[in-house]
Order: C-alpha cells, then structure tokens, then sequence
C-alpha cells in the first residue's frame, strides 16, 4: 500500500520545510510549494491525499488554491494552518468543506501529525459514507431491474432510473445495427438528441452508432463544436451516451437535459456507466429468461405429443379389445329390440326388453365416452378417481386380447378403496400401459395379478406378471425414452407412464419381489394433481 501524498503549500520556506521532514518521518510522501501557482499546476497534474496549505500568501490566497484543489480532486482531504486564528477563518474554513485547521507556529510535532491524521481520517468516513449514500439506491435500482423478467417494462423501468438518478427527463435505449451503423430506438422519453429515420447524416447519430467507450457532450463548455451545435439545435444542454456491448446483442443508453439545465459532470458520467452496466445485465437476464419460458414450452408441447402418440398406439393395440367391447352391448340391444317386435309378446315382456335394451345403450354411452376423454388431448383436468371402477372398466376393454393369449388376471381390489384426486384419462393410460407390458412378456400365456390398497396418504396398486422378468442390466435405465425389452417395442410406455405419476405427485418403480416376472408397484397420493 502506497503512503499518503501530501502537498504543502507555505509562502515562508521553513514551514514547509518543518512539515516535510515531520510527515516524511512520520510515513508520508510530501511535496511543498512556497508559490500558490505552480502548486494548483501540480494540483491539476497529480492526484493527492490531503493538502496543508496556509490562508495568507500573496497573489492567491489559501481559500482560493482550496478552491482549486476541491474542483480539481473532489476527493482531497484540506488541512489550513495560519498564524490568524480568528472566528471568521474558522467558519470561512467550515464553509468551504475544510477538514481541519492548525494554528502556526506548532508547539509540538505531534500537534501537526495528530491534525493530518485526524483530517484523513475525517475525508475517509466522509467518502465511506457518500459512498454507502451512494449505493443504497443503486441497490434498489439492481434488485427492481433484475427481478423484472418482461422487455418492454425493463426499458420503462430502465429509463426511470436513468431520469431519477441523474435529474435529467431525457432518456433513450437504442439497439445497435452494426452492419450499416444504424440505431434502432427500443424505447425513449423526452428530447431525443437525433432522428436517425429523419436525418441519418446526423452527426450526433453517426457518431454515437460507432461508440466503443463513454461520451459526454455539454452544449457550453469545451468539446466538438459540430457535436454542441447538433445538442442546440435540438433544445439540449448535455447529453451522455453508454455503449454496451453484449455477445448477444450491441446496445446504446442516452441521458440528456434540456436548455436552461446544468450541463453533466464526470461524477455523473460515472453514474450513467454504473447504471448503463446494470441495465444490460437486466436486459441479457430477460432475455434468457425469455428463452427459457420458450424452451420449457416446446418442452411441455413435445410431452404433450408424446403422450398423445403413445396414447395413439395403445389404442391401435386395442382395437380388437374395444371393438368386442363395443360390439357386445349393440348385439343385446339389437337382440333386445328384434324381441320386443314380436306381436304376440306380453305388454310387461316388451317392456322388459326395451327396458334391458336402453340399460345396454347406457353401458355403451358409458365406454364410448370414457374412450373420448383418453383420446382427447386436452382432457386434463383433474377429478375424483375411483381406481377399482377405472381398474374394472380397462380390463373389460383388454379382456379380448388377454383371454386370446390365456392370461389369467386375479384382481383383489377392495370396493371400499379410497378416491384419489387425478386426470382420469392420464391414469387410465398407464394402466393400459402396465397391463400391455405384462401382455408383450406373456406371449405363451400366464397370470397377472393386480391388487390394491390403501397406504398412507394415497393409494398403492401392483401389477405383477408371470413373464420373464426384467434383466438386471435394464432394470436402472427401464424408464428412460427408448429403452424396451421387447422386440420392436417404442420404449416410450413406461417412460410417458413414470412422467404421468410423476407429475401427479406419486412414484412409479419397478419393485423388486422374489416372485418369477417383473412387478410394478404405483403410488398415486390422494390429493396429487398435475
């Protein structure tokens, strides 16, 4: 760490020498002046720590190179020291932001090495704290741009602060077309310093297209003469222009103020950088937070499909199962109806045929519109679910197939089985996907057991088979897309089954039992919703 520089400034050589050879052996690097023109020269050139000057000196007096030194390095601590310690230098001193004042001659070294120390010491909490003033609001301003997620309130949000923080009502944020150096305006209030639709020979529009560092421009005051005339001619007195520059995108922030209004100073173009650089982050994260929501979209439409399509190919699997059960109820009925024609049947008799008649139409409508809502892609809205009906009525729809290849199913599902909360559809689905595997392992026939019960916070339902089982070495990826046992198998099922459960807050696993054939143990909760 370098030691503080102090410049001493005394028209009487041996003070300064005294104070230099006391700091210099206290720690400090010192440089000393007897003329108050070459020390504000030095002053402009070098940055110091403090400055010990004294008030009374010929040409310029001390309040005067004071002055100077604040407009030059804002941050420097002041020390005066005089011979002339009356009441009226001392609020002269206070009022000019003066850290400390040393009555001459020093009686004591140490008086003058306490007086530095204590006025350094004063300069640093004052700038600890304008500094902490100073980043309280730029806290705000981070947590209120970067917690919002839409573009067109974020370029809102952005110019406020711009316009807040800066005391200025004129603020733009452009894009930046590098190709052909044109500025797009995303959003924008107040006077804006050009209209490059408008002109695009403006030189205050060429010019800021090809920004690679920080500008500011005053009407008033040195600067391009072309630059102050374009700010005049547009009703302006200063304008700072921010470059940002991002992989994804090039950017321009502005902040102007209008004539009649104090022209900007390097402490705000510092400012304006600050908020500039939160401003692109805040953009950037919107930005990827946009394409996230975009992806999770494509994400939920992509299952969407794939739970359509495996509910597609189930049903070409159950053609023949729905069609028998379909089938049934429209012989009995036709059967009932050809009866009840009869001229010489009873009046009581026809009625009990056209009576069985409508029984079997309603059973129909039943399994025609249960098999519409497993079709029907958006049917997810959840609902009380009684599992043994639903268990009931898939088995009825594969009890074809399964009777066709001599599968046995045992069902010990108690009536009294407690109602979940569930998408019917969904659930049936991974039934008739659970029931399908144990068909494809049994291709020579066997048992299916399928029981049910109550646990604790939901209901457990396992399907177990007398196949062939899952091999070890498949048992871990079994979920996954893609991967099946079965020859010619999608390995889509199980995975759009474990996705389903999954999402209504339950498990899907392959339970592990020292019975021969695989078993698939479900736990859907009560309350599970997608």
């Amino acid at each position: 760490m370098n030691n503080p520089l102090v410049l001493v400034l005394d028209d009487e050589p041996g003070i300064t020498l005294l104070c230099k050879r006391l700091l210099t052996r206290a720690g400090f690097d010192v440089v000393t002046f007897t003329e108050p023109r070459k020390a504000m020269d030095e002053l402009t050139r070098r940055r110091f720590d403090l400055l010990l000057v004294d008030i009374r000196m010929p040409d310029v007096d001390g309040f005067g190179v004071i002055a100077h030194a604040q407009q030059s390095q804002p941050d420097i601590a002041v020390l005066v020291m005089t011979g002339f310690g009356t009441v009226e230098t001392a609020i002269r001193a206070l009022r000019q932001g003066v850290d400390g004042l040393l009555l001459k001659p020093f009686e004591k070294s140490e008086e003058l090495l306490s007086a530095v120390r204590l006025a350094l010491a004063d300069k640093q909490k004052k700038l600890d704290a304008a500094r902490i003033q100073t980043l309280r609001p730029l806290f705000s301003v981070t947590e209120s741009l970067l917690t919002e997620t839409d573009p067109r309130h974020l370029l809102n949000l952005i110019l406020s602060a711009v316009s807040g923080h800066l005391s200025c009502a004129q603020a733009a944020y452009y894009q930046i077309d590098p190709a052909p150096d044109h500025l797009n305006l995303l959003a924008g209030r107040g006077i804006l310093p050009f209209d490059v639709d408008a002109d695009p020979s403006s030189p205050l529009g060429v010019m800021a297209a090809r920004l690679e560092s920080p500008l500011m421009v005053n009407a008033q005051g040195p600067g391009e003469p072309a630059l102050q005339s374009e700010l005049t001619r547009r009703g302006l007195a200063a304008a700072m222009f921010v470059p940002i520059n991002r992989p994804s995108a090039h950017s321009l922030l502005y902040a102007g103020r209008e004539a009649g209004q104090p022209p900007f100073r390097e402490a705000d173009l510092e400012m304006f950088q600050i908020l500039a650089r939160q401003a692109a982050i805040a953009m950037e994260n919107a930005r990827l937070y946009a394409e996230l929501r975009d992806y999770v979209r494509r994400v939920e439409d992509s299952q969407q499909a794939l739970l359509q399509a495996e509910k597609m190919a189930a049903a070409g699997r159950l053609t023949a199962s729905i069609a028998h059960e379909i089938n049934n109820p429209l012989q009995a009925v036709q059967n009932c109806i050809h009866l009840a024609g009869r001229g010489d049947l009873p009046p009581e008799k026809r009625a009990e045929y056209f009576e069985l008649a409508r029984s079997e139409l309603d059973r129909l409508q039943v399994t025609v519109q249960r098999m519409l809502d497993f079709y029907r892609p958006n049917a997810v809205s959840p609902q009380e679910v009684n599992l043994s009906d639903l268990l009931t009525h898939v088995l009825g729809l594969m009890a074809k197939q399964l009777e066709e290849r001599s599968i046995r199913v045992h069902k010990e599902v108690p009536d009294s089985l407690p109602p979940i909360h569930a998408v019917n559809s969904q659930i049936q689905q991974v039934f008739i996907n659970l029931i399908l595997n144990a068909y494809d392992a049994m291709p020579n026939g066997g048992e299916l057991h399928i029981t049910a019960r109550a646990a604790r916070d939901g209901v457990e339902i396992l399907f177990r088979d007398s196949g062939p089982g899952v091999p070890s070495s498949e048992s871990r990826n079994i979920f996954e897309p893609f991967v099946s046992t079965k020859e010619g198998g999608t390995g889509l099922g199980l995975t759009v089954s474990y996705n389903i459960v999954t999402a209504h807050g339950g498990t899907l696993e392959l339970f592990p039992t020292r019975e021969p054939g695989a078993c698939f143990r479900v736990f859907i909760p009560f309350g599970g919703t997608p």
